[in-house]
């Protein structure tokens, strides 16, 4: 069987506001931990607390997620700002860090 190779090349990664995303993200888990939060004795009976505790887990790695883009993006900002008026991946030569 022959090694499947692609015909184009693959396109940029899309950005856009991603701090914003995860922190809205992390937001809703939140709220459905919280919503879920007075209705624990029925999660408890029927053995769906799961449910709960996942939505809490699901705001705690929401966390690390802020976390972990905010230094992304600061690290991107401080590359491109280092870069001046080259190209921010660092390449001058219009490749853009592509071998």
């Amino acid at each position: 069987m022959a090694k499947w190779t692609p015909v184009h090349e693959a396109p940029e990664p899309l950005e856009g506001p991603v701090v914003a995303t995860i922190t809205g993200g992390t937001i809703l888990w939140f709220v459905l931990f919280l919503v879920q939060l007075p209705f624990y004795g029925w999660f408890d009976d029927h053995g769906h607390t799961w449910w709960i505790w996942t939505c809490l887990a699901g705001a705690g790695l929401g966390l690390i997620g802020i976390w972990y883009v905010r230094g992304r993006d600061a690290a991107i900002k401080r590359a491109a700002a280092g870069a001046g008026p080259a190209d921010a991946s660092g390449a001058t030569d219009g490749s853009r860090g592509r071998p």
